[in-house]
């Protein structure tokens, strides 16, 4: 650990090197490439520093063992400091496991109602708002793409694009399918019913991510359909996007332009296209550890929110919480942070096996 520990450190230098360097800070996609490396390589660098400054007053007082008179203090300062030794490994463990390239990407979210008729659409309008309460706190900046409203409040479909820092790397884990148990406002008898609504998300990728040429895509103008007045009917604003080698079609008329339609179904068509060429090159790891966070698939039952009983229950870890009321008022972060030390920890066990 402590060779990869200084391999970073001395990256780092090298990088710090490099932002001084005239060439590099007239060069902007460069500067900010070699910057972001930087950034991120900087709380491994502070912890490999603080680790070594550690493992030193270890072995002073260890030295100090050798002297009759100072046995006693050297022995109570290695009581402290070696389960310090102990968690700061834990952590740097943590700190090394590689990071997912796409955590640090926008995201499309897209919230629908399921079962339960109106209920389902209130609560998919519960969970929306829980969310913008969660970007709000994390500083993160959001613009509703497309909504179509629910009879009695909420939304049958909501279309959201979250843009921010490690914004994928956090809401990844909210794909799947939420319930809600509780006495609706429309329950005259006061029972308890049981509703869903399903939450995906989609990483923003670009053209170069993907291994597509443009003149594979054959993009489609066609009129939107369903609801949205006589603007739908007048202009061709939805977009259909065709990858010819495969196939894959893509389209939306969920945005309020033809811009951002295009956009919405350039993410869809190169999700699915990336899918594609990543089972492809995996198909002899079919078999390997399946992600904490599901498969996104609308069928995963992740989340189950209990109203009655003031409880959260995440299924994917076993996780219960009984703070309800102020999860739904945006402090969802500990469900998601849990949920990143339960992935931290099975992708430290897979590295291990």
């Amino acid at each position: 650990m402590l060779d990869k520990l200084a391999a970073l450190h001395d990256r780092f230098r090298n990088l710090e090197e490099q932002l001084a360097d005239p060439s590099v800070i007239s060069d902007m996609d460069r500067f900010q490439k070699t910057n972001k490396e930087y950034k991120q390589l900087q709380p491994i660098v502070a912890a490999y520093k603080a680790y070594k400054e550690l493992l030193g007053n270890i072995e002073t007082a260890e030295e100090m063992l050798r002297d009759p008179e100072m046995k006693e203090m050297a022995n109570m300062e290695l009581e402290e400091l070696k389960p310090q030794r102990t968690e700061m490994e834990e952590e740097i463990k943590i700190m090394l496991i590689p990071r997912d390239p796409e955590d640090e990407r926008d995201v499309i979210l897209e919230i629908r109602s399921g079962t339960g008729g109106d209920e389902a659409s209130i609560f998919a309008g519960d969970l929306l708002r829980m969310y913008i309460r969660f970007f709000d706190s994390m500083n993160w900046k959001h613009e509703v793409l497309y909504e179509n409203e629910g009879s009695v409040g909420g939304y049958n479909k909501v279309v959201v694009e979250v843009k921010g820092e490690d914004v994928f790397g956090r809401l990844k884990f909210e794909s799947g399918a939420h319930r809600v148990q509780r006495v609706p406002k429309t329950e005259s008898q006061g029972r308890v019913h049981t509703s869903a609504a399903t939450v995906a998300v989609m990483p923003k990728l670009e053209m170069e991510d993907v291994e597509i040429k443009k003149s594979d895509l054959k993009i489609d103008t066609f009129r939107s359909s369903g609801a949205g007045g006589q603007h739908v009917n007048k202009t061709e604003s939805a977009i259909r996007i065709t990858h010819l080698p495969t196939g894959i079609v893509s389209e939306s008329q969920d945005g309020r332009s033809q811009h951002k339609n295009k956009e919405i179904a350039m993410a869809q068509l190169l999700r699915r296209i990336q899918e594609q060429q990543r089972l492809a090159h995996q198909a002899e790891q079919t078999s390997k550890r399946r992600s904490l966070v599901g498969s996104g698939d609308r069928s995963d039952k992740i989340r189950t929110y209990n109203y009655p009983q003031n409880r959260v229950t995440d299924h994917r870890i076993n996780l219960t919480l009984y703070n309800l009321d102020q999860i739904v008022e945006g402090q969802v972060g500990g469900i998601i942070e849990a949920l990143q030390m339960a992935e931290n920890t099975a992708k430290m066990e897979e590295g291990m096996s």
